[in-house]
């Protein structure tokens, strides 16, 4: 199998050191660039240890500068980069002929207006909204095959909106009665001296923050909105958790169907996925089976004294909400099965 040369940009946060262990271990890739500020000059195994010997892990960190990743070859770019740093160089790169998932947010709003609204800033490429394909396989599958630009999702947005997109379509929930509540381990804020996450402000203890509107409030409303063909409006509440990964959200909305109608509609369309598995009515998933993996595990039930629909679903936010799923359109955009180098529990 021929390996594809791949960049990472920003290797060295959690979701870069992600991405380089998914990407070391795959079979048709081959990590030729991996940029660092803070790292550069220093060996992949130098920085993580725990890829000592592994081929590939003496590679090493450059700084981000675009015509030394171009001349190493690579032909595919994974932007691990906090939102507004990642469209610069993504336009650059496009601009020379690669292909560029970026794990930001900076491509995931259709609306320029929208990104400024939650972001507080002007977007830095608005041109390029409208050529980037919103990356969640399950529902965009044909799109991100074809894409120069594909913003993959956020960690809180993927628990959310795969659960509840089949519902929306079948018009089987009321869109204005949706709650999501989603706790989070604490390596989904970044890799960061930041002292609200040290240890001994997060262990023992929990807590919701981001409120009342978390920036991924805006994909996610923006993706329901499609899915539904109206304006979707929820409330959303993420809390974190004292624990390194996984994130556990339970999202409830009025049923309009019944309980077969839901689970038919989630069956029906995720009978050939790779990643969501589907445990059933009453199962409720826990973060301990989807810590290093790309799943997201699914159950729901109805709450017949209030009318509810309780939607559960849990997946590794490094996994399934950040690397694994960027790894997954990678496989979908190089034309390999989604589960490459993904496949291992």
């Amino acid at each position: 199998m021929e390996a594809t040369k791949v960049a990472i940009l920003g290797a060295s946060g959690y979701t870069g050191m992600e991405l380089v262990r998914l990407l070391l271990g795959h079979p048709a890739a081959q990590i030729t660039a991996a940029t660092s500020r803070s790292n550069a000059g220093r060996r992949i195994e130098e920085v993580f240890p725990r890829f000592s010997q592994l081929p590939g892990s003496q590679l090493p960190f450059i700084e981000p500068d675009m015509e030394a990743v171009v001349a190493s070859g690579a032909t595919v770019a994974f932007l691990a980069l906090p939102h507004g740093a990642a469209a610069q160089y993504a336009t650059e790169l496009l601009e020379k002929g690669l292909r560029v998932i970026d794990l930001s947010a900076d491509f995931r709003l259709r609306e320029a207006a929208t990104y400024e609204d939650f972001y507080g800033e002007t977007h830095p490429a608005p041109d390029l909204l409208t050529t980037a394909v919103y990356g969640l396989p399950e529902v965009h599958g044909e799109a991100i095959a074809a894409a120069r630009l594909v913003a993959s999702p956020g960690c809180y947005p993927t628990s959310i909106l795969l659960p509840l997109i089949p519902l929306l379509r079948e018009g089987l929930i009321d869109p204005a009665t949706i709650v999501a509540n989603s706790l989070s381990g604490v390596s989904g804020a970044g890799r960061k001296a930041d002292p609200a996450l040290l240890f001994v402000e997060c262990n023992e203890s929990m807590r919701a923050y981001g409120l009342p509107r978390h920036r991924h409030l805006s994909e996610i409303e923006q993706e329901l909105s499609t899915a539904a063909g109206k304006s979707v409006t929820i409330t959303f509440v993420p809390h974190l958790i004292p624990v390194n990964n996984g994130i556990c959200t339970t999202t409830t909305a009025m049923l309009e169907g019944d309980l077969a109608s839901v689970e038919h509609a989630l069956r029906s369309t995720y009978e050939n996925s790779s990643f969501v598995r589907l445990l059933g009515t009453g199962a409720c998933p826990d973060t301990k089976n989807v810590t290093h993996t790309n799943f997201i595990d699914i159950g729901w039930q109805h709450d017949e004294r209030t009318g509810r629909l309780l939607l559960l679903s849990a997946e590794d936010n490094l996994g399934k909400g950040a690397a694994g799923q960027a790894v997954q359109s990678f496989n979908i955009m190089t034309g390999l099965p989604d589960m490459t180098g993904l496949g291992t529990v």
